[in-house]
């Protein structure tokens, strides 16, 4: 194995799959060269990074190192930041969503969020679900419980709640309101799934549910998750993009490929250490 010094540095217009030597399926998402600001701090440098279609990338790393960040900038969450602003570009299929004539609410339409905690809104498990799909302006009964429905089994919670549709979310348990949660983004149909941290409220048997689901999800959007819990990226995620911070803060990527090769034989000495436990 390379030891730190040994580590070549990508210029940063070089995508990463230039290093693996098995090609990713063809990206969903892809990140070129993107500095993120807050003010005059440097949260994000240099970050170069590709989400592969239909398949789930977790992001790890030490707390503080930026991934929460890097999530929000893809869905352009972070715009509802004072002071914040991003250089550089993310494609979505090949679109910059940053670009000035870009429609910020349908990026997050097709850019969905599941948060870390549960967030229901303090409606009816329907009217959760319809929620989004009300806003598009559609006001079809038939429709809308056909939504509902497809939402609801797309989340694994249909079987659960189908006789209490009409209950408040909000008397679900916890990992019970993160799967109305997860039914509620698909409802509008994203393409590309964001997860923070989403079962870091859970118990054990909720955190196995969500994970399933996971898998399953995939086979119709590509996943991102940002994780502390390594069984877990380990577990569920295609491949990884390690996380660390520089000495001027600015969180950094080094280390991006499938996960059974960052967590068996990584390429940098600080992706060893972290995933081995020896830090973080």
């Amino acid at each position: 194995m390379m030891s730190h010094e040994q580590v070549q540095v990508l210029p940063p217009a070089l995508s990463m799959r230039s290093v693996q030597k098995d090609a990713a399926p063809s990206p969903k998402m892809l990140v070129r060269n993107m500095n993120f600001y807050y003010g005059s701090f440097r949260a994000l440098a240099d970050i170069n990074l590709e989400f592969p279609e239909n398949q789930i990338t977790a992001i790890i790393g030490p707390s503080g190192c930026g991934k929460s960040t890097l999530l929000r900038t893809l869905d352009r969450m972070n715009d509802l930041v004072p002071h914040a602003r991003v250089e550089g570009e993310i494609l979505l299929d090949g679109e910059n969503i940053y670009a000035p004539n870009m429609d910020v609410v349908s990026v997050r339409r097709r850019v969905g969020m599941v948060f870390q905690r549960p967030n229901p809104f303090p409606k009816s498990i329907y009217d959760n679900v319809i929620y989004g799909p009300r806003l598009l302006g559609i006001r079809d009964k038939k429709v809308l419980d056909e939504i509902v429905e497809k939402s609801l089994r797309g989340s694994a919670l249909w079987d659960e709640v189908k006789d209490k549709l009409h209950e408040s979310g909000l008397a679900l348990s916890g990992g019970q309101q993160q799967r109305l949660c997860i039914a509620r983004m698909i409802a509008v149909e994203p393409e590309v799934v964001l997860m923070d941290e989403p079962c870091s409220a859970l118990d054990p048997v909720a955190t196995i549910k969500i994970e399933d689901l996971m898998r399953d999800l995939r086979n119709n959007y590509t996943i991102i998750i940002v994780t502390h819990n390594m069984q877990q990226a380990a577990r569920v995620s295609d491949y990884t993009a390690m996380m660390m911070m520089r000495p001027d803060r600015a969180g950094e990527m080094i280390e991006f490929n499938k996960t059974r090769q960052i967590f068996t034989n990584p390429q940098d000495k600080r992706t060893e250490d972290y995933v081995t436990g020896r830090f973080g």
